[in-house]
């Protein structure tokens, strides 16, 4: 299951969200969107993981508050 994460920390780093994550269960992938430009986090990030953990998660972590922010999660929609 792909998993949009929004609202994310400036600060935190695709080993962040992957260990963020690892506390549900068996994370395939984890990646923060960057600017190509600047390299900073652009606010959110996908994660992989299998479809039982992915729904538990997202239940878990939805509005939870990760330094300071209220991080969304939900199943992502895919690519265009």
């Amino acid at each position: 299951m792909d998993i949009y994460v929004g609202n994310l920390p400036w600060s935190i780093d695709d080993d962040g969200l992957q260990a963020l994550f690892a506390e549900h269960g068996d994370v395939i992938s984890a990646k923060v969107i960057k600017d190509r430009e600047t390299n900073r986090s652009k606010g959110f990030g996908f994660v992989e993981m299998d479809d039982d953990s992915g729904e538990n998660v997202i239940s878990s972590l939805d509005g939870s508050e990760v330094d300071g922010r209220n991080i969304k999660v939900n199943k992502s929609k895919g690519k265009k």
